[in-house]
């Protein structure tokens, strides 16, 4: 074919190539269009590429086709830049048969199967450097299937107990050193492919998991490659990669089955944005992950430093997020066990914050109502955060102390709890108020539970055989401190109410102390009487 040298063309500034106009023509469609609207006569063109697929190199292979007959020597190497610049082209239209390239390339994918993993790697990393050219040409999503397809036969190939959380503390204490060291060797053998595809964009990544969902792979893998991808990449990224990365491993994660995947990598990965300024959308979606499995978490886990801004040590929103989070089925929803848990690790954030001079009565007061009353079987620990941060907040008004301490259930607090209560000058004095009169309420229930009637027959401490059984008697011991209050600033209706109050228990005092040794006059009398009739043989009696 006698050639002429009457087209210059410039590929993405690298590199000028001088070549036949006619003979590209005959070859790419996008070539012969853009020339049949020329009028340019003979004088030379110019071209200029700015994203050509593949480069100065890939146009060379091109131009060797060209001028070759349609032979060039098509391999997992190439394959990839070859299918990319046919495509961009046209090298599919105004052309049939062996001068088809496109064709030629597409038929070269068929023998992916006889490829080693290998070559598949170099393709499907190739098919990155040009990714929407790769993806309308339809090669990348071949190379990819081909990828899953030898990942998923491994799989099925494989036992593998890891996906039943191998690192679970449990799963590990209930192994011995040899089912230990078999089950290492069987996750090794599923995670083989982890490192190779390490290397693939985060986009590559995603069409990836997403592919893999959509042929019912195992969750669990696929969450521990994201995180193997994400700890593996992250410290070589530049931050606007770091926030692309996290932002798309939180949102694949957020698409998988939430049972699989461990709240310490979530945690982990929690702490890892707070370096980077991901979206607020994607930042709640991690935060409900957490959430749900907030009952497993630690109190180290939730010691999340306050934003940079903020002046507060810890990040209570944080932790107030989280809580609703975990709340988000409803309360109703969730077993008691594990709401207690919950609100055991919220009761210690509480008392770890609660001497931070710069948390707000608000926040403090929402972290002890974020939870509901059934949560807690006892208030006393939130009764000491409270006279903590009270100690700390002495600065607060009689108002805003008022208000903290409507946070505790004073039905829960034990006796210890109320009596110190009642003594605390740090506490408002309504406080001490309502603390005395539960604890008069406690005693009016002990003087109803002691006054039954005498019918000794159904005592719990008598039993149909006759036996008496020992059963220890509530005891309940009200001790006053309304004269130790400070009412400084209360008015004399409020001192004149405690003042009566402190008799009014005292008598009650007096009155089941009295009926407490009637009753155990009347039990020794009964005991003595029931011992001597058991003497006499039954016949006899």
């Amino acid at each position: 074919m006698d050639a002429s040298c009457d087209l210059e063309v410039d590929v993405n500034g690298e590199e000028v190539f001088m070549v036949d106009k006619k003979v590209l023509s005959s070859y790419s469609g996008s070539f012969k269009k853009m020339f049949s609207k020329s009028k340019c006569g003979k004088r030379n063109l110019k071209v200029i590429f700015h994203d050509f697929p593949g480069g100065a190199e890939n146009f060379e292979l091109i131009t060797r086709f060209c001028y070759n007959n349609s032979k060039v020597d098509i391999n997992p190497f190439n394959i990839t830049d070859l299918n990319c610049a046919a495509y961009f082209m046209e090298m599919n239209k105004f052309v049939t048969g062996s001068q088809n390239l496109l064709e030629q390339t597409e038929k070269s994918l068929e023998d992916t199967r006889y490829w080693t993993w290998s070559e598949l790697m170099v393709a499907l990393k190739r098919c990155q450097n040009f990714l929407p050219v790769a993806s309308s040409s339809g090669i990348l999503e071949k190379c990819l299937d081909s990828v899953i397809g030898r990942v998923a036969s491994s799989c099925e190939t494989s036992p593998c107990p890891s996906v039943s959380s191998p690192d679970s503390s449990k799963f590990r204490a209930s192994c011995d050193t040899r089912s230990s060291e078999s089950l290492k060797s069987s996750f090794l053998r599923v995670a083989w492919w982890f490192e190779d595809l390490v290397q693939l964009d985060i986009h590559l990544i995603e069409m990836l998991v997403k592919s893999m969902v959509s042929r019912n792979f195992n969750h669990n893998i696929i969450i521990k490659f994201l995180f193997y991808y994400q700890k593996s990449r992250l410290a070589s990224a530049f931050s606007d990669e770091k926030i692309r990365m996290v932002e798309a491993v939180v949102e694949m994660l957020y698409s998988l089955d939430l049972s699989t995947v461990s709240y310490k990598s979530l945690f982990g990965m929690l702490r890892v944005s707070l370096h980077v300024n991901i979206n607020k959308c994607c930042r709640n979606k991690l935060e409900i992950m957490i959430g749900s499995q907030l009952d497993q978490a630690t109190l180290d886990d939730l010691l999340v430093p306050s934003p940079v801004r903020a002046r507060y040590l810890y990040d209570v929103n944080l932790v107030l997020r989280l809580v609703k989070s975990f709340l988000a089925k409803g309360v109703w929803c969730l077993p008691l066990s594990r709401l207690k848990k919950v609100a055991s690790l919220v009761d210690l954030y509480i008392a770890e914050v609660a001497p931070d001079p710069h948390l707000k009565p608000s926040k403090f007061l929402a972290l002890i109502r974020a939870l509901p009353d059934s949560a807690r079987d006892s208030f006393d620990g939130i009764y000491h955060s409270v006279d903590l941060y009270l100690e700390v907040h002495s600065g607060l008004s009689e108002e805003e102390k008022t208000r903290v301490c409507r946070g505790l259930d004073y039905e829960k607090l034990s006796s210890d709890a109320l009596n110190h209560l009642a003594q605390n000058k740090k506490f408002p004095s309504k406080s001490a108020v309502e603390a005395l009169n539960f604890q008069q309420c406690r005693l009016k229930n002990l003087l109803q539970r002691t006054n039954q009637p005498n019918n000794f027959t159904n005592s719990p401490v008598f039993h149909k055989t006759g036996s008496m059984e020992k059963k220890d008697e509530p005891r309940e011991q009200i001790v006053l401190y309304a004269g130790k209050l400070d009412f400084s600033t209360e008015n004399e209706r409020i001192r004149a109410h405690i003042q009566g109050m402190q008799w009014r228990v005292l008598e009650l005092e007096k009155i089941c102390k009295k009926m407490q040794i009637q009753m155990t006059k009347i039990m020794k009398s009964r005991l003595s009487n029931h011992s001597n009739a058991k003497s006499v043989p039954r016949l006899c009696s």
